[in-house]
């Protein structure tokens, strides 16, 4: 019988290419020890709902991958809300050229989130900060993403200006699509495969 950590390979490997994605072993294995610790961490820290190792994998994983496109070589990514580390961890381990820092306001995900970049072998690549993302200087960064930060049409305005000469890449649905319509960016809306009105929203840095 094939276990939770089967299914999650088997889901990848077969859902791969509705995201036009091609995984290599290496990264195969390495997403499997991320969800094998977020498994074990899942229930003190409620880190993602409850689902299934086929939904995790498709949900969770190619969805926060459906960023590589969109980031060029040695990109430096603020994720902010970072969470379990999506979008931000799946895309470290298939690029390892990026480097990232992970914004994450409470202490206790913060500390998975470090363990998760010592498990993935990314640790020199990224930083967790755990603060709220307005308390942070943006640095050098090249590229904004939120996946998973609660309320974020409430701090919409606050991650636009956080960091204006970055690209930012939001994943929601038609209320973000609204909000990002009245700036003055231009944007691009990606739908994400099986999902009705989700989208990736690649919004260009603005214009100086």
């Amino acid at each position: 019988m094939a276990t939770g950590l089967d299914q999650f390979q088997d889901a990848l490997l077969a859902n791969a290419d509705s995201f036009n994605l091609s995984l290599t072993e290496p990264a195969i294995s390495l997403l499997t020890d991320y969800y094998a610790l977020l498994l074990t961490w899942n229930p003190r820290l409620h880190l993602v709902a409850p689902c299934s190792p086929s939904e995790f994998a498709i949900r969770h994983v190619l969805e926060s991958l459906m960023l590589l496109p969109h980031l060029d070589t040695g990109d430096f990514v603020a994720d902010i809300g970072a969470g379990a580390g999506l979008p931000i961890i799946p895309n470290l381990i298939a690029r390892p050229d990026l480097r990232a820092v992970l914004i994450e306001s409470s202490q206790k995900k913060a500390v998975f989130l470090r363990e998760a970049l010592r498990t993935i072998g990314r640790p020199d690549r990224a930083q967790v900060i755990s603060k709220r993302f307005q308390d942070v200087p943006p640095s050098d960064i090249n590229a904004v993403t939120c996946r998973a930060l609660d309320q974020l049409s409430q701090v919409f305005a606050d991650l636009v200006a956080w960091s204006p000469q970055s690209k930012l890449l939001l994943f929601g649905g038609e209320g973000l699509r609204n909000q990002i319509e009245d700036l003055d960016r231009a944007f691009s809306a990606i739908k994400v495969p099986n999902t009705a009105r989700r989208f990736l929203f690649v919004i260009l840095p603005m214009a100086n």
